[in-house]
């Protein structure tokens, strides 16, 4: 019976549910696509290529590993074991091969040397060399794919390189055709002596293998005595599972892993691997800062709803409605709303996830090797978030109307009631949250412990602006009475109006705040961070020249050519990595010692950096300093980028950790242990010309000489590009957020109609009710600005002084006068369609129709 009622109402009122069925249903697609997107990254499909004829690999391990042990009373203890993963690939010794390959089964172990190998012709750009990786290996490796020749002959002597099928039709090469190679070394001519294709299986999509003799790839890869990889080739017949217990058998006391089936990708795409963790952060933070948002939204939509609604209420309570049967009917109506909203947001969200995937592998965010997972869990959660949000908005929204008395009901449903208590000191306590929110911000250094804070911040914030908005409307109303005056008949209109309705107008300041705080956090955070660190980059950078590569990475004889030619007085070579300290992720930069102080000032605090001068000394920033409680002289005990472990005395302590990283160490020890080891750019001092170091440099294709203002921009530009990844993760809460601020005001005007009907009897012309509607608007806006601005200002301020020491958050004035115009046009848009749609109706007919 409550049901068939609550449906009857639901048909009757379609123009009422259609705001709240609006916002469950955005809420269910947002939280199905990020949803989607966390379960990709922790079940999504790393396909092999290069292994695809191995059914079983070795590998190293790729993580460093801690193990704590806790004693309890009792004699108890409790053991915790925790990894990370290291950001190069870790090496094997090539005497791995030994203990495996006489075991029962095994036909054939073949090793693998994978290595840097990056064809350079002029028509490679850089977008094309990030979007298609080239990698080196022995020809002995080719039956781990199996690759097999189609054109020419295998690689005979150290000249020789034979190339994959699909980079010949790309660079229209062919057998006796010369290409230079960059490699872990000087670049180098090799003729093409073949050209060879997967057997049996369409060509490789993410990557282009070149094949070397077994000696050059050796020489090439850099690593004497170690292997990246081993393929087993087991007999026919034989069982692959009890093929890999005996090779984990005879591994083990090894740090060797064993990988099979889909495990097998993640030891090829390293890259991949890495990317499925950051697909977690991304989709969880996403998730979490949706899933809060949608809580306020749909509550303040539901919220408003029933407002509209007091009075229908009302007389079933009158009627004799028990305060049960009224809230069954609004959860029964909720519910319904739910079922329809969650099914058909939860469809959209598949599309919407897949469209986010494949964006995020366009901007390099993740690779296309990591597979999108379309799992059923994301929509189940999403149509479940939906019914229970909907259901507790209702009965919240719905707990006063159903417990007053039937003649309190009647009286409240004409004149405005204040806020109830609860819901005051509601308000009051996640008031006081968001400023301890804010509070701790400004002590987190650490970009990873402020991001997740600085969103909560202002989605806490907000809201207690909602809870509070009543109080801060009326305040408000009081401060634009006398320059509401001015605008002429409708500014007293529409200050009465403010002030007689604030909980009306507080449900639509609400969710404009929501989207000006938010969307100006979004696009103000990124900048604050990136100025700051590239204001301590130019002030640190010594440099006349700087060198930087259009492929990988500038070579080493590059830079040693330029330190001989005259008038250069140093030339430090500059690579970076993150390193584990413990289970810690640091930014590491490795740099060549020899006369670093002529081109690169960090600002020491303590120590000096004429003590930066063996292969086991370091600089680390002040940030590191404190976090690991170090000084000079003290050992810093770290894993490098393949996970080997490392030793070093601390020979100075610097400021300017965000231009230049966290740790400094000596170049040749962190290149060692890089899968790239070319210089990421090469500071060069002196009084030499731009055109005599380009000349020196003809032999490097690639390499620009460049002037630091120079590099500056561009720095700039990248980070502008990595902050365009943070503007779509949040850009689709922000696209809620406004949806929902449409919606709002839109349901908000849409219930006046009885309201405008009088004023146009009152003698007020239609112009004049659409005139007083837009000041309302502007009214509403300007509320929301202020505290949608201050609650950024106060986060951003707070980010800034734990991020970079200093109370200055990067503010862009143009763009904040575009995020407030745009929330402008929004309020007026929203509140003139309708506000016009509603004065279509002749007033008589509406002030003798039925309420």
């Amino acid at each position: 019976m409550m049901l068939r009622y609550a449906l009857q109402t639901i048909r009757d009122r379609k123009g009422g549910f259609l705001g709240a069925f609006l916002a469950l249903m955005c809420a269910a697609a947002l939280i199905t696509a990020c949803g989607t997107l966390l379960e990709t990254g922790l079940r999504g499909r790393i396909a092999t290529e290069r292994y695809a004829a191995a059914p079983l690999l070795v590998s190293a391990d790729q993580n460093v590993h801690r193990t704590t042990v806790k004693h309890k009373g009792n004699g108890r203890t409790k053991v915790k074991h925790k990894a990370k993963p290291v950001a190069e690939r870790a090496w094997l010794p090539a005497a791995t091969a030994d203990r495996i390959s006489n075991l029962e089964g095994v036909r054939k172990v073949v090793p693998e040397l994978t290595f840097l190998a990056q064809p350079v012709t002029r028509s490679a750009s850089q977008s094309q060399l990030a979007a298609h990786p080239s990698y080196g290996h022995s020809w002995a490796s080719a039956p781990l794919t199996p690759f097999a020749l189609v054109r020419g002959r295998a690689p005979a002597s150290e000249d020789d390189v034979v190339i994959d099928r699909g980079l010949a039709e790309q660079k229209g090469l062919k057998p006796g055709d010369r290409l230079v190679v960059q490699s872990t070394s000087t670049p180098r001519p090799y003729r093409i002596s073949g050209i060879a294709a997967p057997a049996g299986r369409g060509d490789l999509r993410q990557q282009s293998s070149l094949f070397f003799s077994t000696a050059e790839a050796e020489r090439l890869a850099a690593r004497p005595g170690r292997i990246s990889a081993l393929g087993v080739m087991p007999a026919p017949g034989t069982d692959l599972t009890r093929l890999k217990q005996q090779v984990e058998q005879a591994l083990r006391g090894t740090t060797a892993q064993v990988a099979t089936g889909d495990d097998r990708g993640p030891v090829e795409f390293l890259d991949a691997s890495g990317a499925r963790i950051k697909l977690v952060s991304m989709g969880g933070a996403m998730g979490g800062t949706s899933l809060l948002v949608a809580i306020l939204v749909v509550v303040g939509t539901f919220a408003l709803s029933i407002q509209q609604r007091h009075r229908e209420l009302a007389l079933l309570r009158a009627i004799a409605a028990t305060p049960r049967q009224v809230r069954r009917l609004l959860g029964r109506e909720a519910l319904a709303v739910g079922v329809v909203s969650g099914v058909l947001g939860a469809l959209a969200g598949l599309p919407l996830a897949e469209w986010l995937h494949s964006r995020f592998i366009d901007m390099g965010v993740i690779p296309a090797t990591l597979e999108r997972t379309p799992g059923i869990f994301p929509a189940c959660a999403a149509l479940t978030v939906t019914l229970l949000g909907a259901w507790a908005a209702a009965r919240i929204s719905g707990r006063r109307i159903a417990r007053i008395r039937p003649a309190e009901a009647m009286a409240e449903s004409t004149v405005e009631r204040g806020p109830a208590r609860g819901r005051i000191v509601a308000g009051l306590v996640l008031l006081a949250g968001g400023a301890a929110l804010i509070a701790v911000l400004s002590f987190l250094r650490t970009e990873a412990a402020a991001t997740p804070v600085t969103f909560l911040a202002v989605v806490v914030s907000a809201t207690a602006v909602s809870l509070l908005g009543p109080f801060l409307v009326r305040l408000a109303s009081v401060l634009l009475a006398g320059p509401l005056r001015l605008a002429g008949s409708g500014g007293p209109l529409a200050t009465a109006n403010i002030r007689g309705n604030s909980t009306r107008m507080a449900s639509v300041v609400t969710p404009l705040t929501l989207l000006i705080g938010m969307t100006c956090t979004v696009l103000f955070v990124q900048p604050t961070l990136g100025d700051a660190a590239r204001a301590q980059a130019h002030d640190g950078v010594r440099a006349t020249w700087v060198l930087a590569a259009q492929g990988p990475g500038v070579p080493s004889a590059a830079a040693e050519t330029i330190r001989r030619t005259p008038g250069v007085t140093a030339a430090t070579e500059v690579v970076r990595t993150t390193v584990r300290v413990g289970l810690d992720k640091y930014q590491a930069q490795g740099v060549t010692q020899a006369g670093l102080a002529r081109t690169w000032d960090p600002d020491v605090t303590s120590g000096s950096l004429t003590e930066f001068t063996g292969p086991g000394t370091a600089a680390i920033s002040e940030l590191a300093a404190d976090r690991l409680g170090l000084h000079p002289g003290s050992k810093l005990r770290l894993h490098l980028g393949d996970g080997t472990p490392a030793t070093l005395t601390v020979a100075a302590v610097y400021s300017r950790g965000l231009g230049f990283g966290d740790l400094t160490l000596p170049h040749e020890l962190l290149a060692r242990h890089m899968d790239n080891p070319l210089a990421a750019t090469v500071l060069v001092a002196g009084d030499s010309g731009r055109d005599e170091l380009a000349a020196a440099l003809e032999q490097f294709p690639g390499v620009s000489v460049l002037a630091p203002a120079t590099v500056d921009r561009l720095q700039a530009d990248r980070q502008r590009e990595n902050a365009a990844v943070d503007h779509l993760a949040m850009g689709l809460v922000l696209a809620f957020t406004a949806i929902a601020v449409v919606n709002t005001l839109a349901m908000s005007v849409s219930e006046r109609i009885r309201e405008f009907a009088m004023l146009r009897l009152a003698g007020a012309t239609r112009s004049q009710v659409l005139r007083m509607l837009r000041i309302e608007a502007l009214s509403v806006l300007l509320i929301a600005a202020a505290l949608g601005s201050g609650i950024a200002l106060a986060v951003l301020t707070a980010f800034s002084i734990g991020m970079t020491g200093s109370a200055a958050p990067a503010v862009l004035p143009l763009v904040y006068a575009t995020v407030v115009g745009a929330a402008a046009l929004l309020a007026l848009a929203a509140t003139a369609l309708p506000g016009r749609l509603a004065l279509r109706v002749r007033p008589v007919e509406v002030a003798t129709s039925r309420q």
